[in-house]
C-alpha cells in the first residue's frame, strides 16, 4: 500500500524527490493511517480542484486496502 501511494504521489508532482509516505500504526478501530509528505509548492497538486485528486487517491487507496480485508485511511500534509 505504501509503495501505490508512493508512486501515485510521486507521479503527480513536480519534486517526486520531496515526497514521502509514513504509516502510523492500527487504531483500536483497525483502521492504517497514511499521511502522504509532499513540498510545499506541490501541495495543490496532489489535493487538485476541490479535492478531487485527493478524493481519487483516497478512492484508490481503499479499493486496494479491501482486497487485502483492511481499512485505510489517507492523510496529506
Amino acid at each position: 500500500m505504501k509503495d501505490l501511494l508512493l508512486t501515485i504521489a510521486q507521479g503527480l508532482v513536480e519534486d517526486p524527490d520531496a515526497v514521502s509516505v509514513t504509516v502510523d500504526e492500527p487504531n483500536e478501530e483497525g483502521t492504517v493511517v497514511y499521511h502522504i509528505h509532499v513540498a510545499e509548492g506541490d501541495m495543490g497538486r496532489i489535493i487538485g480542484k476541490q479535492g478531487r485528486i485527493a478524493k481519487a487517491i483516497r478512492t484508490v487507496a481503499r479499493s486496494a486496502a479491501i482486497r487485502k480485508n483492511e481499512k485505510v485511511m489517507v492523510e496529506i500534509d
